[in-house]
């Protein structure tokens, strides 16, 4: 029995838990469903008649949809931003702004992605705490199936502090995510069976190398996307670059974790094929202004799109990221992503918050046809 994975705003709530329930075992027998939902098992087969009707599931054995869906599995927390009304002073207090919002790399990604029409699952550790009640319920209204979100009692929600200037150029950020710990193989291991049917699995470096190790070693025939967060953390992928098939630093990241220092992006070349010695299957370096780099190990080159009207660069990176994903879901080439995911970066720094409400397929295609 197979369910498709589209919207469903016409199932009862006790329909939408017997869906989650085979997402999380998609073999699960109608007995079983019935002793996790705590109902007769006349009364789950009643439902799965009624979800056949309405062309939810469909076949017999419970095998997922056909339809294509990524998995992202990383930071996720409350961002608090700082913005100065004029040129900030150190040391002193500067008047501006501070606003709260859902952030977290991983989370970002995966709201992006469902901006752009996409399913996205994600796997991420918040507190019981009001700012993780807060991150689930924004989450779950942006379009992301937080079905398998890991709440944990007696843990603050991770948080992320950051000053921008006023360019809206970030000048300092602090990251207190110390309950990504909590995500471990044990915690990961109920989650394998969606794993392993996902098109793409989607990590930020937040997580454990433990963790990475795990997941590499359980889905060896799945396809990865990393981004790699920050200097600090990128390391923590360098063991398993032989099993990611796409990855997105930054120049900075880049050349921090291959080693090589280049003076100018005519060396990019050689940067990119150490990563592809290693296992990289494609590589892209994004470059702040100066555009993107992209290579396959075949083909390799810049792309770039004029910027203007920058209000906040935090959620670029992520919002680049998820255009890379939903770009590889739709089959698109190497240049045409690059552009996309530019085209989608572009959209971000012009909205004053980290995600842009108003991210679309049709808002990104109509900026790079402007520019």
């Amino acid at each position: 029995m197979s369910f498709n994975q589209h919207k469903s705003n016409n199932m009862t709530e006790r329909e939408q838990q017997i869906i989650n329930a085979i997402h999380e075992n998609p073999l699960i027998s109608q007995l079983q469903l019935a002793d996790k939902i705590g109902i007769s098992r006349s009364a789950i087969a009643s439902h799965i008649t009624n979800l056949t009707a309405k062309g939810i599931i469909e076949g017999r054995g419970y095998v997922v949809t056909k339809k294509k869906f990524c998995v992202a599995i990383g930071g996720a927390n409350m961002d608090i931003l700082g913005a100065p009304n004029q040129t900030i002073c150190a040391a002193t207090s500067n008047p501006g702004q501070v606003s709260m919002s859902p952030g977290g790399v991983a989370r970002n990604i995966a709201e992006n992605i469902a901006k752009l029409g996409d399913k996205c699952y994600l796997i991420a550790a918040v507190g019981d705490d009001n700012n993780g009640k807060q991150l689930i319920e924004i989450t779950q209204e942006s379009g992301v199936d937080i079905s398998h979100v890991q709440t944990f009692e007696g843990c603050n929600t991770s948080s992320y502090l950051s000053i921008i200037d006023h360019l809206g150029e970030m000048q300092l950020a602090i990251a207190d995510m110390k309950i990504i710990e909590k995500l471990q193989p044990a915690v990961l291991k109920k989650h394998l069976v969606l794993l392993k049917q996902a098109q793409m699995i989607v990590l930020d470096t937040n997580i454990s190398s433990e963790l990475m190790a795990y997941l590499f070693d359980n889905l060896p025939d799945s396809q990865f996307f990393v981004d790699t967060v920050s200097i600090a953390k990128a390391g923590r992928i360098l063991p398993f670059l032989a099993k990611v098939h796409s990855l997105k630093p930054n120049l900075l990241e880049a050349q921090s974790m291959s080693g090589i220092n280049i003076d100018s992006y005519q060396q990019l070349p050689e940067i990119a094929t150490w990563f592809h010695h290693q296992g990289v299957q494609r590589l892209f370096i994004s470059l702040g202004k100066g555009g993107l780099f992209y290579s396959d190990g075949n083909t390799n080159d810049i792309v770039t799109l004029a910027t203007s009207n920058v209000q906040n660069s935090n959620g670029a990176g992520d919002a680049m990221s998820a255009a890379l994903v939903h770009s590889f879901l739709a089959g698109k080439d190497l240049l045409e992503s690059s552009y996309f995911a530019l085209g989608a970066a572009n959209c971000t720094i012009a909205s004053t918050t980290t995600i842009n409400p108003n991210l679309s397929i049709s808002s990104i295609d109509n900026l790079l046809k402007e520019k």
